[in-house]
């Protein structure tokens, strides 16, 4: 059966009591598995049918002859997005989008021998909708425009975490045989210390560098002000002392370091031509300037948020499944006479950094979010449960600005929360 990730097939099973059918849809890169079903789970058919165009038709003429309404059609299926996801949630059917962990575990308790096919993941799939639909969400009803941000928002953040894999490549070559340049340059994807790394990949050259030349590289890096400064700061650092590997082995490394930089700067490039396009779109949607309001959100990290928890008036009902989605909220163990409050690991992971870093960046800009991480500290909260008690609340302030389109104000956010007046 394919996963979120994997090659995509989809199997599709469909049941009908008092006209309703239901649908598993197992998915692969090239080919749909499908099963229909009834209500009480009686078969009415199974095919495999072609991913693109002659799949998604055979689909609908399949479901055709045992439903009339496509409100009557409840499909699962393993992933919340792609053009074969799409197509099924434009003709109204109601799509679920289950986390294959669920349909592994609810395959377990049906098929206890271990047996596992593409045909039977889609009878799973269609028993799961059929009996458990309540306990799984519908693929949200996002406009384009805010899935458009959430692809850019997405790709930026990859190139953003291709960039650190990058650059701590580039620092465990510099440990190796040029210790002074981690002395010296602090941020490796930095301009200039591209552009120094550049003209000196390795510590002999380095050293050899003279002030003109330190000046020209960082002026070819883009750096326009405080030349002689700077410069005469990263030409006393490169000269300080430091051991030497052999001149072999410096060669080596030092044709390491000119193709990590090259890589770096690459990098940055298209990262700042997506910034200006993720920036773009964001701006444009309805709701940027009501998340803008909010403190510690800027346009990269705003779009992240509204991307991922979408803007489906209907997808959240309250404050408390924005958090849950969110998984920003305690998740309480309890079992006789032990109970213990625990962070949530079933979680939206690009969304869980993005309000994790939404809080930090907070800090600083707003007074009430700095009091209630304080109290969280001095209760003895480590500094990531206090950030994320922190990103939680910063969940519920966003839902209640969204839901009555208001822009955020600091006093109603925390003025029932400050000490009162002596």
């Amino acid at each position: 059966m394919g996963g979120l990730g994997s090659s995509k097939v989809f199997i599709i099973e469909v049941e009908e009591v008092s006209g309703l059918i239901f649908v598993g849809n197992d998915w692969a890169e090239d080919h749909h598995d499908i099963h229909v079903m009834t209500a009480d789970g009686k078969k009415l058919a199974a095919r495999r049918f072609p991913e693109g165009v002659a799949g998604v038709s055979a689909f609908h003429a399949l479901v055709a002859e045992h439903a009339e309404n496509p409100e009557e059609v409840s499909v699962g299926i393993e992933t919340d997005h792609g053009l074969w996801v799409t197509s099924l949630v434009a003709a109204g059917y109601r799509v679920y989008a289950i986390n294959p962990k669920a349909v592994a575990r609810y395959r377990d308790r049906h098929h206890v021998g271990g047996g596992k096919s593409d045909a039977g993941d889609a009878k799973v799939l269609a028993d799961l909708v059929r009996t458990d639909a309540h306990n799984h969400r519908v693929v949200a009803g996002d406009s384009d425009h805010v899935q458009a941000v959430k692809v850019l928002a997405r790709a930026h953040q990859a190139l953003v975490w291709s960039r650190t894999r990058e650059n701590n490549r580039l620092r465990n070559a510099l440990r190796e045989f040029y210790p002074a340049a981690l002395v010296t340059f602090q941020d490796l994807h930095d301009r200039d210390t591209l552009a120094v790394l550049t003209r000196a990949p390795d510590p002999v050259t380095a050293a050899r560098l003279t002030l003109s030349q330190v000046k020209a590289a960082l002026r070819a890096g883009g750096r326009s002000r405080n030349l002689d400064t700077t410069a005469e700061k990263i030409q006393a650092l490169l000269r300080t002392e430091q051991l030497h590997a052999p001149a072999a082995v410096a060669s080596a490394y030092a044709a390491v370091v000119s193709a990590q930089v090259r890589v770096i700067t690459a990098l940055n490039t298209q990262l700042a031509a997506l910034e200006t396009e993720l920036e773009s779109h964001f701006e444009q949607h309805p709701d940027a300037d009501i998340i803008l309001s909010l403190p510690g959100l800027g346009d990269i990290l705003g779009a992240r948020v509204l991307g991922e928890f979408g803007d489906d008036p209907e997808r959240f009902a309250h404050a408390k499944s924005r958090r849950n989605y969110a998984g920003t909220s305690p998740l309480t163990i309890a079992s006789g006479k032990k109970r213990a409050v625990l962070a949530r690991h079933a979680r939206n992971q690009r969304l869980y950094d993005a309000i994790d870093q939404w809080a930090f960046c907070s800090l600083q800009a707003s007074p009430g979010a700095r009091n209630h991480y304080d109290t969280r500290r001095a209760a003895g909260d480590s500094h990531h449960q206090a950030l994320r008690a922190l990103g939680n609340r910063w969940v519920g302030i966003l839902h209640g600005c969204l839901k009555h389109h208001t822009r955020y104000d600091e006093h109603t956010a925390w003025g029932h929360r400050q000490p009162a007046a002596a």
